[in-house]
């Protein structure tokens, strides 16, 4: 068996022993989300660190866990606290969250995040719905032996943001009276904040926010076939676009001020995604 499916198999078995759960939504909590699970009625929660060969999150303002349950009457998983390439882990590691999601049960994948804002008409506090992404700046999570277990060799990557999905959040959106940009994210492998030069470069490249996860694991749920969304929270602009220096305290402070506008964006867009 590939050693990366058999880690991942693990896993599954030792989830299986805590609870039977079985999402329909598998919900990725970037900055300023950390206590959305405030919000749902909570069923089951696991520790990560009780998850044999799974990563452990060691950045600031994120947990480490999984907790299941319903939001509205859609059961979800969401992951508090994600795993980052550069905490030192092998990118296996990093989607291997993502992966055991999708074993689970889960048929959509909301991916949530803290960027900068690449695009110069963006503003810290705005909502980017994700349309398509540039991920060729860290390490392709498929590389390696194809694991023929959880998808093809090559998969298309036409459309990893299911329109559906993005015409529901819209709907969700403006139903709340909640403004939602639209654009291309980015994800550089971090921890270093971009230089203006780079912040320059990938708005040529067409980018209009820049982060440290999220396309790595739209990969790998793509490569198996879940239907993907992403949300952004712009919490400052892109080197170069601002005077003031980048801080991680920052990004977290941004993060925090938008969560409840945030929170209610995602709740809503996830009650619509019952129906799909």
């Amino acid at each position: 068996m590939n050693e990366i499916y058999a880690k991942l198999t693990k896993a599954l078995e030792c989830v299986r022993k805590q609870t039977d759960f079985v999402p329909k939504v598998a919900i990725v909590l970037g900055s300023g989300l950390g206590d959305y699970a405030n919000d749902i009625k909570v069923e089951c929660e696991i520790e990560y660190s009780s998850i044999e060969g799974f990563p452990v999150s060691t950045v600031p303002g994120h947990a480490g866990k999984y907790i299941f349950g319903y939001v509205g009457n859609v059961p979800v998983v969401c992951m508090k606290g994600r795993v980052h390439f550069y905490e030192g882990y092998p990118i296996s590691d990093v989607v291997l969250p993502i992966r055991l999601m999708g074993l689970l049960g889960a048929k959509i994948l909301f991916l949530t995040n803290a960027s900068g804002g690449v695009n110069p008409s963006f503003n810290a506090g705005d909502f980017m719905l994700i349309t398509d992404q540039i991920g060729c700046f860290a390490p392709n999570p498929l590389i390696g032996a194809n694991i023929d277990e959880l998808g093809p060799r090559f998969p298309d990557m036409s459309h990893i943001y299911d329109e559906d999905l993005r015409i529901l959040i819209k709907e969700a959106a403006s139903e709340n009276g909640i403004s939602l940009r639209e654009g291309v994210y980015c994800q550089l492998t971090g921890p270093s904040f971009e230089a203006p030069a780079e912040v320059k470069m990938l708005g040529v490249f067409g980018a209009d926010a820049v982060g440290m996860s999220t396309c790595v694991e739209a990969i790998a749920a793509n490569h198996m076939g879940l239907k993907i969304c992403g949300i952004s929270c712009v919490c400052n602009l892109g080197a170069g676009l601002s005077p003031n220096p980048l801080t991680h305290d920052e990004v977290q402070a941004a993060a925090n001020k938008a969560a409840p506008l945030f929170k209610k964006l995602v709740s809503e867009s996830v009650i619509k995604f019952g129906n799909v």
